[in-house]
């Protein structure tokens, strides 16, 4: 990994620069083209800021919880235990939040174990891992946490001492007196540290960020790495528990079908199946909760899954048997060609547009898409009397507590949840119906049953990205400014899974990229139609930003082509000047749960990012023939990224991303290996999903099946070259998301690639076979 700065793109940071070389595995991946820079400085914010910002975290179901005695326990050899309340998906985030703690409470990160916590927010809090919100919601109560457990043990010590606290300080693990020489392990002094109250944390004395050992030093791995890589790793799939049963179960293939019969006599010939049963389903929408159908419970999976298939099953499939994409994609473009409800309105757009010189029409597509994490979903429970404990690969361990309990009927104290690491999640493993389904067999059949979704089960019945028509018209004046926007977006509404007749996008969906819109156009509109859902539609990565950001940055691409313009100058001149967006007409507007006094939308911030990216990854730069280079910029989880992709299209149609450069700005951040990381992985996934991501319905089915159907990139087909290049925070930028940030300006940014090496616009993904001639 290299981490550099540059003075004459960060100039006003130039004092907090640093510059660090050290091998790590990326640092060896480079000589093989496949890794990049880091830029940053001044990577933590000051002891007075870190005070005065506030976040959306207590306004989370069971806020936050500040209390040493939870998180941290200290074993009489000294060995620091700190607990990850947050689940593990690839984030790194069992070992960032137990960082931050070690770092503040003076621990010696070699001799800190970290254990993962069960669901249970009545003890730790609000444990959802979504939204991008873990640092930026914990960073400042971890911190209180470990200054809280070392303020215990100075106290301690100086009691032990007979001198004042103020002469004592924690440094590397233990407790010195300074004046004396006299120092104590934090062993030692556990036992009696724990009778003391817990301090204010109000009052309490947070390190000097100068001090820090570990934050924001990207010295330290995750702490799950060896056994990832050795194979020794626990992910839900791995869970066998003495006379544990498995089970597959047949689902009805259209959402809100149910089953009318079923005949297992066939099923039950094939070796090793045991039973064949009928699981409770549920009326759509119903949240979570199964969608019912027929388990087939065997001694292995194998068998399970083979008498699956003698199954002969009739069903249902109710009101949205003919669901059709084809005629559903017809249907919202109907939608947005139309007036639809507004939701932002400043000046007058339909004026504007109709005196306008020249107006400039995109309508941008992009289908439903599917999660398919690498481990598909998978839940271990057993049931005995009125309790049950469960093992599983969930993102919400306390919200998947609460469904277990009011699903069983028993009391939620008598519910266990066993975190286990998850392989990919991507917001799908927030929704715990899986889950739910093998507390209900191990209930049935009085034994603990393994339920195991097959890479079909998990396209079948996902809870699938919402498809979308952004359909947006610009109107210029003679010089070729933008003086009018609007903005209609269709799509179908994650609010459909909870409720029913829902026909306009939530708040939340409407505030990722429409009626947040940063650009400075004096009249600007952003409506949005209706658009009924026939299957089940759920949070994805980065959500709804990503069909908004694709629509909004395409266009920019468009303008700059329409006005011959170069793509960069055209994106800064629609962000504006530096200022803080009002959004004065827009009812409610939602800002990723936060207060907008902590995380306004800050073009300075955005346009920071379009400049750092396109110095960092030399935009402009001569290409050879049949490439282009394509920019893209998006806030999102109030974080500010910016994107160049270098494509190529040869001759056969055949795409090859030479490229990437990404500039985030997420405010301070803790652990840069990480971000990097996640940047990354948000540029195979971007362009994984540009170039194949489609599911489809036919006759109210999933049309597709596994991954020759719904491929994703191989090695090959991944970029080649990834730089990913931090920007530094001001003094008194709060922390933003990361995990998901990235993914929003990747299409757009490829396709206006695309467009710059070949003359040919897409406005519909995926790329697919666009590109063939």
């Amino acid at each position: 990994m290299n981490i550099v700065t540059d003075p004459k793109t960060l100039h006003e940071f130039e004092k907090h620069s640093i510059k660090v070389e050290k091998i790590s595995r990326r640092g060896i991946l480079k000589g093989l083209g496949v890794a990049g820079g880091l830029v940053l400085a001044a990577p933590l914010m000051s002891r007075q800021a870190f005070a005065a910002y506030q976040t959306g975290a207590s306004k989370m179901p069971h806020g936050v919880v500040v209390d040493p005695r939870v998180f941290v326990a200290i074993a009489p050899d000294g060995v620091v235990t700190i607990i990850a309340h947050r689940a593990e998906m690839g984030t790194g985030v069992r070992t960032s939040l137990p960082l931050i703690v070690a770092e503040e409470m003076e621990a010696d990160w070699s001799r800190v174990k970290v254990k993962q916590a069960h669901g249970d927010e009545k003890t730790f809090g609000n444990q959802d891992t979504d939204g991008s919100r873990s640092t930026r919601h914990y960073l400042i109560p971890m911190r209180q946490i470990g200054a809280a457990a070392r303020t215990m043990l100075e106290e301690t010590a100086a009691k032990r001492w007979s001198v004042p606290a103020s002469e004592v300080k924690a440094q590397n693990h233990e407790v010195v007196h300074a004046a004396s020489g006299r120092r104590v392990g934090f062993g030692e002094l556990a036992n009696d540290a724990a009778k003391l109250p817990v301090p204010d944390i109000n009052g309490l004395k947070l390190k000097d960020p100068k001090d820090f050992r570990y934050l924001g030093k990207g010295q330290v791995s995750i702490v799950d790495l060896h056994d990832i890589t050795t194979g020794k790793a626990h992910y839900g799939i791995d869970t066998r528990l003495p006379g544990m049963k498995y089970a597959v179960i047949a689902r009805p293939p259209v959402t809100g079908g149910k089953l009318k019969s079923f005949d297992p006599a066939d099923a039950m010939k094939v070796a090793g199946v045991e039973k064949v049963i009928e699981v409770k389903g549920w009326p759509w929408p119903s949240k979570f909760q199964p969608l019912g159908g027929v388990a087939v419970i065997a001694r292995n999976t194998g068998a399970a899954i083979k008498g699956r298939a003698a199954l002969k099953v009739v069903w249902d499939d109710g009101a949205n048997a003919s669901y059709d994409s084809v005629a559903y994609r017809k249907q919202l473009e109907e939608a947005a060609r139309k007036p639809g409800l507004v939701v932002r309105k400043e000046g007058d757009a339909e004026a504007a547009l109709k005196s306008a010189d020249k107006v400039v029409t995109g309508e941008y597509y992009i289908p439903h898409l599917a999660h398919v994490s690498m481990e598909p979903p998978v839940a271990v429970a057993n049931v005995t009397g009125d309790k049950v404990e469960v093992w599983a690969p969930v993102q919400s361990p306390g919200g998947t507590r609460e469904d277990l309990a009011k699903t069983l009927g028993i009391p939620e104290d008598n519910v266990t949840v066993n975190v286990t690491l998850l392989g990919g999640g991507f917001g799908r493993k927030s929704k715990c119906d899986f889950v739910l389904e093998a507390a209900l067999l191990s209930k049935a059949i009085g034994a603990p049953v393994k339920v195991q979704w097959t890479r079909e089960d998990d396209l079948h019945h996902d809870f699938l990205h919402t498809v979308s028509v952004e359909h947006i018209e610009a109107g210029l004046d003679k010089s070729g400014k933008v003086v009018a926007w609007r903005h209609r977006s269709a799509a179908p509404s994650i609010a459909s899974t909870f409720a029913p007749n829902v026909k306009h996008q939530a708040p939340f969906e409407l505030g990722m990229g429409l009626i947040d819109m940063p650009f400075e156009i004096a009249n600007l509109q952003c409506e949005n139609p209706e658009a009924e859902a026939h299957t089940r539609i759920g949070w994805f990565r980065s959500v709804s930003n990503i069909p908004k950001a694709f629509a909004v940055q395409s266009m920019v691409g468009e303008l700059a082509a329409a006005t011959k313009r170069d793509q960069k100058e055209m994106l800064l001149e629609l962000i504006g000047s530096p200022r803080i967006v009002k959004l004065d007409s827009v009812k409610d507007p939602w800002n990723y749960g936060e207060p907008y006094d902590s995380y306004p939308i800050d073009t300075a911030r955005l346009r920071r990012v379009v400049e750092v990216v396109a110095d960092q990854g030399k935009w402009g730069r001569s290409v050879p023939k049949g490439h282009g280079l394509g920019i893209a910029a998006h806030r999102s989880f109030v974080s500010y990224v910016a994107t160049i992709v270098e494509a190529s299209v040869d001759d056969k149609g055949k795409l090859t991303v030479h490229q990437v450069d990404t500039a985030i700005d997420c405010g301070t951040y803790v652990n840069p290996e990480r971000i990097q990381s996640q940047i990354e992985g948000a540029a195979i996934m971007g362009l994984s999903l540009a170039k194949y991501g489609e599911v489809t319905f036919k006759n109210g089915k999933v049309e597709q099946n596994n991954f020759d159907t719904f491929p994703v990139i191989r090695m090959d087909e991944s970029p080649l070259v990834t730089h990913v290049h931090i920007v530094p925070p001001g003094p008194d930028t709060p922390p933003s998301g990361v995990g998901e940030p990235g993914v929003p300006p990747f299409a757009p940014a490829l396709i206006n690639a695309i467009f710059a090496a070949t003359g040919k616009r897409i406005r519909s993904l995926p790329i697919g076979k666009q590109l063939e001639t």
